[in-house]
C-alpha cells in the first residue's frame, strides 16, 4: 500500500462491500516558482529562444572584453 504522502492512485478491487473502491491522493505541497519557472523558460519552444537569446549575449559579451582587452593591449604608445 502506497504511503498518504507519496501522489498515486489506488485501486482496491475487493473490500467489505464487495464494490470497486479508487482512491486518489495527491501531494499537498505545490511545485516551488522556481520550478514552475525553469519549466516555463528552459523547456519547449521558449526554451530554445531562451538558449540561443543567451548564447548570442555571451557570445557578444565576449567578444567586446577580447576587442577593449586587445585594443589596451595592443595600443600604441606615445612619447
Amino acid at each position: 500500500m502506497q504511503s498518504q504522502e507519496t501522489p498515486g492512485v489506488h485501486y482496491s478491487r475487493w473490500n467489505e462491500q464487495n464494490q470497486d473502491e479508487v482512491s486518489v491522493n495527491t501531494s499537498s505541497t505545490e511545485t516551488p516558482a522556481w520550478r514552475r519557472a525553469y519549466n516555463v523558460l528552459c523547456t519547449g519552444r521558449i526554451g530554445i529562444v531562451m538558449k540561443v537569446l543567451g548564447g548570442l549575449a555571451l557570445f557578444w559579451i565576449i567578444f567586446i572584453i577580447g576587442y577593449v582587452t586587445g585594443y589596451y593591449v595592443h595600443k600604441c604608445k606615445k612619447g
